[in-house]
């Protein structure tokens, strides 16, 4: 049986990857279940300010999930095991959560349905799940374009990225197309320069703490200025400054939480680890497709409706802290039954055939 040998990694980076998805999560909560609307009637009532704020670190989290991945993957490599990793626990919750929604007769069976849901890749465009399973095919040919880059030609490239698609992306004459398979590869770009290079000027743990303060609170003014702007009849999105992952506040937000979590002292906690490694578990579950969102937040979280509620606000943190601690069992639960039980076999065949 092949053995894989892991270096117990130190938990500062995990728990930001928690705290992250959970903020993925409570963004969902606001803007995939019909609330928006129920908030831009009186955007700037303190229930409206609040589950604004509540839900506008999705496209900010996006970032910091993959500039861990970036951070780990530039001094690794992407193994068959690997990827079949990936591969079969994207496949795993594709087939399974379209299984239980036709048996239940919540959704009807359609056989163009049952196609594609054996396909993982449904768009390149801004669907997260398909979009990272391409861009994590990229990540050898990025590591070995990585490795023909000096320092300053490395700086050059990541200061081009970041010109195109974050500095004219945030100015709104201009028009920049993006798709999250190219922009992951700029983040990677930038996780990658880290990893290697430091980051220019070195600043302590302290003061990256004060510098991702900064940024939450100029996020957050650019969401209330433009709930602003609502409420004086203007058709404003609420998260323009923040709406998608390449807008500036969104990137700055992003690196120095970032580097804030990656200089955090704090030693390897088991549970920490644990739940962290079933993050990417409460994406593909909780976001897994329309019909899934339809059923979460709008046929039994009932979030729209809840809105008007006098416990709103608290209904809202514990649907948030329910969906996710739901979410990591399920997926705690695959990991030492379908995917060990899996691995045994693929381990067996990979060694037999000297693949890794």
């Amino acid at each position: 049986m092949m053995q894989i040998q892991k270096k117990p990694r130190n938990s500062n980076l995990e728990l930001y990857r928690i705290i992250v998805m959970l903020l993925i999560v409570a963004h969902h909560y606001v803007v995939n279940s019909g609330m928006m609307p129920e908030l831009e009637k009186d955007p700037l009532s303190a229930k409206s300010i609040y589950f604004y704020l509540f839900g506008m670190w999705g496209k900010t989290g996006i970032n910091c999930f993959v500039l861990i991945t970036g951070y780990f993957m530039c001094k690794s490599q992407i193994t068959i095991r690997k990827f079949l990793k990936l591969f079969l626990e994207v496949e795993f919750y594709n087939v399974v959560i379209y299984v239980i929604f036709t048996a239940t007769s919540y959704q009807p069976f359609s056989l163009k349905e049952a196609v594609l849901m054996l396909w993982p890749i449904k768009s390149i465009a801004t669907g997260f799940t398909s979009c990272f399973l391409v861009f994590y095919m990229f990540i050898p040919f990025l590591n070995v374009l990585i490795s023909h880059l000096d320092k300053k030609m490395h700086g050059r490239l990541m200061l081009l990225c970041l010109f195109t698609y974050t500095l004219m992306g945030t100015i709104h004459c201009f028009q920049v197309t993006m798709n999250y398979v190219s922009w992951f590869c700029v983040l990677y770009f930038i996780a990658s320069y880290i990893r290697l290079y430091g980051f220019y000027p070195r600043f302590n743990t302290l003061k990256w703490g004060g510098i991702t303060c900064l940024m939450v609170i100029l996020s957050i003014l650019s969401v209330l200025y433009m709930a602003y702007k609502q409420s004086i009849g203007q058709p404003h999105w609420a998260y323009s400054y923040v709406t998608d992952s390449n807008t500036l506040l969104a990137v700055l937000t992003a690196v120095a939480s970032f580097m804030f979590f990656k200089d955090l002292k704090m030693k390897h906690h088991k549970w920490v680890n644990t739940i962290a490694a079933s993050t990417f578990g409460v994406l593909l579950i909780h976001a897994n497709s329309d019909t899934m969102r339809q059923w979460l937040w709008k046929d039994t979280l009932h979030n729209a409706e809840k809105y008007y509620t006098p416990d709103a606000c608290l209904y809202a943190l514990l649907a948030v802290l329910g969906v996710f601690v739901i979410c990591i069992m399920i997926d705690y639960i695959r990991i030492h039954t379908v995917e060990k039980w899996t691995f045994k076999v693929i381990d067996k065949y990979l060694l037999k055939h000297q693949l890794q």
